[in-house]
Formats: C-alpha cells, structure tokens, sequence
C-alpha cells in the first residue's frame, strides 16, 4: 500500500535526479552518502515502486523516476521559494547555484562575484561555469547567465551588459609572417585557433555579416580547444588567428598585443543575461543576486 512521501525524501531524490550520483547528491544536501542511499530506499518502499538504477558508479531514472522528476521538481522548488518567503524575517540565506557560460567576462571576472560575498555574507553562491545547453531548473539550478539570444522565451532575464561585439584577433607577429586577411572567407587560408564546447563536437563556426546578410565561416582551425585561455596564449605567442567576445581580449587589444581585424563585419549584438524562471515567489537569497547585477550594472 502506497504512503504519502515525505517532503524531504523528495528533495533527496530530486538532488540524485540531478546530479546522476549519490556523493554529488551528498555533498550538495551537506549529509552523507548513506543517508541519501537510505533516503531513496525509504521513498522507494514507501511508494512501492524503483525510482532509480544504482551502478557503482552513477545511478540513473527509472521510467518511473522519470516521471516522478518531471512532475515534482517545478513544485517542490516553487514551495520552498514561498517557504523562505513565509520566514523571511532577516537578510537573506542560502544555496545560491547559478550556471554561467564560460565567455561571461563580466560576472567570471571577480569583482561582482567579490562584491556581492561582502554583501551577503549568509548566501552561498555556487558558480558552475559551463558552456552546455541545459534546463537550469530541471538541473537544480536558481539563474544562469547567456547571451541574450539564446535565452528561452519563458525565462525573466535582467541586463548584465550592454551590447557586445565579437572580435577577430591576432598578434601582430602573425601578422607579419602571414599577412591580414581582408575578408572573413580569406581565413581558411590562415592559421586558425578555434573553440568547440566538448570532445567530438565540431569547432564553432566564425560568424560574420556583410550586407545585412549574416554568414559564417567554417576555419578548419589547426588548433581547437574549449578553453578560452589557451586560445587567447595561443594568439598572443603568434600562434595564429582566433575569434571571441570582445572583453575577453580587451587589455590585450588597448596595449597592442593583438590587433583586431575584418571589423566591418562585426556588428554588435545583445549582450549577456542573468536570466531565471519566472515565479510569483522569487526567494530572497535569487531576489539578492538580481538587485546586485542590476546595482552593479548601472555601477559601471
């Protein structure tokens, strides 16, 4: 006979549906591996069915897991936002995770993050950098930070930055070995540095407008990678041309180690996003965040 679960049990699952693991799931709720083992069994009783598929080195969903992720996920956290709301009765406290794409040079840079640890000294906030595209609520997470473009419709996003730019880069020691390309279809001739997201993904293509047609350019780049560090070395050591966020490239632009090129076809585009779901109670500690990038914003 089916018992009615209990609201904890449930957040326990919730966090094994997310992170695919039982010690991530541990380490994220601050109790141990076992207590989240037994957590999942006594759901698991309780409801009469299996819920997940322990391996001994991740676990997976069931079917009914799957289902069971789906329906209770968007309320459970929607119940503990009004939750904190309802005792909100000092400065706000708690797990912050935000998801933030990896060419957010803005948020990724320091001072933000810096500034708003000294304001809110009750708030966590737990920062993964990453450049997969994913559900930020399905995968636990309270906001992320995108370009603006590729938002989803139903997500409330706040202005980051203004409007951004991308760039194409190079040292001018290439440069003079190599020549300038004039034009972006003249860089598959040249010695390119390129960006994919992850292994066996192809290398993103270098996009471009000319006209008020956009186009782009697969670079055929001889060195790819998914760090935007050892791209921007690459190109200050001479070692080819590369393309990316202005900012990202920016002290080394003013002082003249890299140089930018095909700037006519560059136009700006909107730039980055601190974006959430929409929710009628917005927790506290998320409400914190978003007064602070968007004090921080004006700030600068």
């Amino acid at each position: 006979m089916r018992t009615d679960p209990d609201l904890n049990l449930l957040r326990v699952f919730l966090a094994v549906a997310e992170a695919h693991n039982f010690r991530a799931a541990a380490d994220r709720l601050g109790v141990t591996r076992s207590a989240v083992s037994q957590g999942i069994r006594r759901l698991e009783d309780g409801l009469g069915i299996a819920l997940v598929q322990r391996s001994t080195r991740s676990v997976r969903l069931t079917e009914a897991g799957e289902r069971l992720h789906r329906q209770v996920a968007q309320p459970l956290s929607t119940l503990d936002a009004a939750l904190d709301e309802a005792v909100d009765d000092g400065p706000p406290r708690g797990l912050l995770r935000v998801a933030v794409t990896s060419i957010a040079e803005r948020f990724l840079s320091g001072p933000l993050v810096a500034a708003f640890a000294e304001a809110h000294p009750g708030i966590v906030l737990d920062v993964t950098v990453t450049d997969a595209e994913f559900d930020i609520v399905a995968a636990g997470f309270d906001a992320g930070v995108r370009l603006g473009e590729v938002i989803e419709q139903d997500m409330v996003a706040v202005p980051l930055t203004g409007p951004q730019r991308e760039v194409t880069v190079a040292a001018p020691a290439y440069l003079a070995r190599h020549g300038t390309p004039t034009h972006p279809r003249e860089l598959v001739a040249h010695r390119c540095i390129g960006w994919r997201p992850a292994p066996g993904v192809a290398p993103y293509r270098w996009e471009y407008v000319e006209d008020g047609r956009a186009f782009d350019v697969a670079v055929n780049p001889r060195v790819t990678t998914n760090d935007m560090q050892l791209m921007l070395r690459t190109a200050l050591a001479g070692g080819g041309i590369t393309f990316g966020i202005e900012e990202t490239f920016r002290p080394w632009l003013d002082s003249g180690a890299l140089v930018r090129l095909l700037q006519d076809y560059l136009p700006p585009f909107p730039g980055f996003y601190l974006y959430f779901p929409s929710r009628h109670n917005q927790p506290p500690k998320l409400r914190a965040l978003v007064e602070h990038v968007r004090g921080f914003r004006d700030g600068n």
